[in-house]
């Protein structure tokens, strides 16, 4: 998961005071953040920042809105490049993230851009956050992400979109077994073996 290190990144950076736009102290900051990845016996994900449990904050809208700040900063990109490479261990890796296929793993077996209309993924975060985020109302949840979308988009430094080599799965009108489906279909065109029953 790609964007939570750039959201680790946001909640690290106000918790020092470190401005979103001070490019010198965020590249600094970036290699020296001490973060775990934890799934708990009922399958729960915790995202721990110097050993705190920072995942509520991590998920949070605001910090998203943050994260999509400096992630437009070419040495807060290049920063955390290594970073995500680093999780890339046998047997393999399944990683999530804006610019997974095109600029962190290029040389992936498999590449699948999902994609959905900004009013779909709006609706999709508006449930998600339905009681745990006070006043995230749906139109301000569009915004937010058209807005997300159009930085993404025309940033300098790996801007978002689809590699060229990657399968497109539009999202809008599918629940997560379709998605699902459609994907493990794509793995199995690609690596037929790797879905093949250990014997």
């Amino acid at each position: 998961d790609s964007g939570a290190l750039y959201r680790l990144l946001a909640v690290a950076a106000q918790d020092r005071g470190i401005p979103l736009d001070d490019e010198a102290s965020l590249v600094d900051l970036a290699p020296r953040l001490v973060i775990r990845f934890q799934i708990d016996a009922s399958g729960g994900e915790h995202i721990l920042l110097d050993g705190q449990d920072v995942t509520t904050r991590v998920r949070a809208e605001e910090t998203g809105a943050d994260a999509s700040v400096l992630a437009v900063l070419p040495g807060v990109r290049e920063a955390l490049v290594q970073r995500q490479r680093d999780f890339r261990q046998p047997p393999g890796l399944v990683a999530d993230g804006r610019d997974m296929g095109t600029a962190i793993f290029p040389d992936a077996d498999v590449k699948i851009y999902l994609t959905a209309t900004a009013e779909a993924r709006a609706a999709r975060r508006h449930k998600q956050l339905n009681g745990k985020e006070n006043g995230a109302s749906l139109t301000a949840l569009f915004r937010k992400i058209s807005a997300r979308d159009e930085r993404d988009s025309s940033r300098q430094a790996s801007p978002l979109r689809a590699a060229d080599d990657a399968v497109v799965i539009d999202t809008t009108d599918l629940d997560i077994p379709a998605v699902m489906d459609r994907v493990l279909e794509e793995v199995r065109k690609k690596l037929p073996e790797s879905l093949k029953d250990p014997k």
